[in-house]
C-alpha cells in the first residue's frame, strides 16, 4: 500500500507544481506596464508615433514657451529659455541641455523630444525618445503653435488661444493706429554682441503683433532690407535711416549699449520726442504664447498708456 502512494503522491506533487508555475507565469504577464497610447502626427518629415499625452518632454530650442502655454510637463529646455526672466519660476527644476548633452537628455527619460530642424544628432535623440524637429518660419507664428498644439495632443486649446489672440491684438492695433496716425511707422532694433539690428515681421520681438496683427507700419529702408530675410545688421551710424516715428528697444542689460550715448542717436526724431520703448531683451526674444501676452501687455501700455 505504501508503494502505491508513492507515485500517486508525486502526481499530485507534479500538478501542484504545474499550477503554481502557471499562476506565476499569470502575475508575471499582468505585471507588465500597459502599451502607452499614442497618435500619429504628421511632421515636416513624415509620419511619427508620439505620446497622447506626454508627460516629459524636452526642448532644445525655441518652443519652450509654446509647450508651457499648454501645460505640459517639460524635463529639459535650451539655455535661451532657461535664463528668459519671464520662464524662470517655471523651469526652476528643469534641466538645461543642448543637442550635445545625449547622456543628459537619456538620463532625464524624455517621452518626446522638439527643435528646430537644425539641431544637431537627430538620429541619437530619436534613439531616446520620438523626436519632432520644425524649420524656423516655414509657416507663420500662430500656425507654428497650432502645430505644437497638435503635437501635444491639445489642438482645441491652441485654436482657443490663438482666436482670442488674434482678436485682442487686432482691436489694440486699432486703438494704437488711431493715436498715432495711420501711417506712423515703427522699427524694432536690438544690440547683440556689439552689433545692432533691425528686424522685419517674423523674427520675434514683437515683430509679428505689431507689423502682422496690428498693420502697423514699417519705415522703407527696414521693408527693404529686413522684411525677407528677418532681420538686418547695422551700424550706429545708419541707425537713424532705419528709425521710424517709434523706436523699439529689445535691450540686453548684459550687452554693449554705448550707442544710445552717442550724438546719432539722441539726434534720431523718435528719440527727442520721447517715442521710444525699451523692452528687457531677454524676455522678448521669442514668440511663444506666453512672451506674446506679454508683448501685447507691453505695447498697450507704452503706446496707450493702459
Amino acid at each position: 500500500m505504501r508503494k502505491l502512494l508513492i507515485p500517486f503522491m508525486l502526481v499530485l506533487l507534479f500538478i501542484a507544481s504545474a499550477c503554481s508555475g502557471n499562476t506565476t507565469e499569470k502575475n508575471s504577464s499582468t505585471a507588465k506596464e500597459p502599451k502607452k497610447e499614442t497618435i500619429t502626427y504628421q511632421s515636416e518629415n513624415g509620419s511619427i508615433e508620439v505620446p497622447a499625452h506626454p508627460k516629459r518632454v524636452v526642448v532644445l530650442s525655441s518652443f519652450a514657451g509654446h509647450v508651457m502655454a499648454l501645460g505640459v510637463n517639460l524635463v529639459g529646455v535650451d539655455s535661451w529659455s532657461k535664463m528668459n526672466p519671464r520662464f524662470q519660476d517655471k523651469l526652476k527644476n528643469v534641466e538645461a541641455v543642448t543637442d550635445e548633452d545625449i547622456e543628459k537628455i537619456m538620463e532625464l527619460k524624455p517621452d518626446l523630444i522638439i527643435g528646430l530642424s537644425n539641431i544637431k544628432n537627430v538620429d541619437k535623440l530619436s534613439k531616446i525618445a520620438p523626436t519632432v524637429t520644425y524649420t524656423y518660419g516655414k509657416v507663420d507664428y500662430l500656425t507654428q503653435f497650432l502645430e505644437i498644439g497638435k503635437l501635444l495632443n491639445k489642438e482645441k486649446e491652441a485654436k482657443a488661444w490663438i482666436d482670442d489672440f488674434k482678436q485682442r491684438a487686432q482691436k489694440a492695433g486699432e486703438e494704437i493706429k488711431a493715436k498715432i496716425g495711420e501711417n506712423a511707422t515703427v522699427s524694432v532694433i536690438e544690440s547683440f554682441d556689439k552689433q545692432l539690428y533691425v528686424f522685419g515681421n517674423n523674427w520675434g520681438r514683437g515683430t509679428e503683433i505689431l507689423y502682422q496683427e496690428m498693420k502697423l507700419k514699417m519705415p522703407k529702408k527696414v521693408e527693404e532690407m529686413a522684411l525677407k530675410p528677418g532681420y538686418y545688421a547695422l551700424s550706429p551710424e545708419a541707425l537713424p535711416e532705419f528709425a521710424g516715428d517709434y523706436l523699439i528697444v529689445s535691450k540686453n542689460p548684459d550687452a554693449d549699449n554705448s550707442f544710445q550715448q552717442t550724438e546719432t542717436y539722441k539726434n534720431i526724431p523718435a528719440v527727442k520726442n520721447g517715442h521710444v520703448f525699451e523692452a528687457n531683451a531677454k524676455e522678448f526674444y521669442f514668440n511663444d504664447p506666453i512672451t506674446l501676452d506679454y508683448q501685447l501687455d507691453f505695447f498697450i501700455k507704452h503706446f496707450l498708456g493702459k
